[in-house]
């Protein structure tokens, strides 16, 4: 099972084979590294022990003098490194959420994020970022060669679910309440785990990892998703208790698409879509295909989990959601949405 850790530079072996890349491109590499011994990384360990992801970011200020043009004269969060064995877990996707975390929590709070990176040697990471906003600026001259400068400027919005993310359109957005059973939740939305569930449950798949998460319901009412919809996912209780307690809102998901079963011609195909992004085993997903109880598929983003999670008593007596309607797909009123997100004491700079 994954480990993924913040440690110090210094206690980082840099003789694992995972860094034989990263000195061949950058001569220099292992000086740096030893440079940084009091600095923090973000690693992530295989279940042996060795090492499978690496995030190192830094917080600058100013135009730089390194690159062509120079930086704007903001705030910057530079990805210094990043690098990770891909696996088809998206492992990508959850890097990119936790650079976006780290972006939304710095104090002072950074005007854009950017990276250097060998374009025309690792465009799969180059497509990543770029699905995500990022944008060509500049190159960078080193002696290793010229790196092109991808930056996101987190001011900047175009409308788009991806580009955007991880910011939430609301403006003129339906906001609907969805229920999520316990034993599918964390394993969709790890970073919103209960503090009293296990840190196994998350598991370094695919459908942990992504930014971008397919539910597979029977609840018809999905079918009135629009793209750029807001979601609340809603936590049903795991029975330990009385579910004006147990039953929980934890996440804010924007929507991407929402289709029936129908859209796929053949079983290969509704597996080939769905595998990486549901929690469904590949015989599970061919058995709901075939008997066609579980008709309706959402596709979302997963923009944030709540700081704070609102239960059935507080979502009801203070947000105003009527008891005796049908929680597990809900349309909220406005009014409604905002006291949810306000009882979660979300940071609000990531709604526009």
């Amino acid at each position: 099972m994954e480990n993924l850790r913040t440690q110090k530079f210094a206690d980082i072996n840099l003789e694992d084979p995972f860094f034989d890349s990263l000195k061949a491109d950058y001569k220099e590499f292992s000086d740096w590294f030893e440079r940084k011994a009091d600095n923090n990384a973000l690693v992530l360990y295989n279940d042996i022990g060795t090492i499978e992801g690496f995030l190192y970011f830094k917080l600058e200020n100013g135009p730089g003098n390194d690159t062509t043009p120079l930086l704007p004269n903001t705030n910057h969060m530079k990805v210094g490194t990043f690098k990770f064995n891909p696996q088809q877990t998206r492992r990508g996707d959850r890097y990119l959420k936790k650079i976006f975390d780290y972006a939304l929590a710095s104090n002072p709070l950074v005007d854009d994020i950017y990276v250097t990176v060998f374009g025309g040697k690792h465009q799969y990471l180059v497509s990543l970022f770029e699905k995500y906003g990022f944008t060509k600026y500049g190159e960078k001259q080193t002696a290793n060669g010229v790196e092109d400068v991808l930056l996101r400027k987190l001011s900047v919005r175009v409308n788009d679910v991806d580009k955007d993310y991880p910011f939430v359109n609301t403006t003129g957005k339906n906001k609907y309440l969805l229920s999520v059973y316990p034993d599918f939740h964390t394993k969709l939305f790890p970073d919103s785990k209960l503090h009293n569930e296990s840190d196994n449950i998350v598991k370094d798949i695919s459908h942990s990892n992504s930014i971008h998460k397919i539910y597979i319901c029977k609840m018809e009412g999905v079918l009135e998703f629009k793209r750029g919809d807001i979601v609340v996912i809603y936590r049903t209780s795991d029975h330990m208790g009385p579910a004006e307690h147990r039953s929980v809102a934890t996440s804010l998901c924007v929507v991407e698409d929402v289709h029936t079963i129908d859209k796929y011609k053949t079983a290969d195909e509704f597996v080939r879509e769905c595998i990486k992004f549901s929690v469904f085993t590949e015989k599970e997903l061919r058995d709901i295909y075939q008997k066609r109880q579980y008709r309706f598929v959402i596709n979302f983003t997963y923009n944030a989990a709540l700081p704070k999670r609102p239960n059935r008593k507080q979502l009801a007596d203070v947000a105003g959601l009527d008891r005796n309607n049908y929680w597990g797909v809900l349309k909220l009123t406005d009014k409604q949405f905002d006291t949810i997100i306000d009882q979660s004491e979300l940071d609000k700079k990531i709604i526009f």
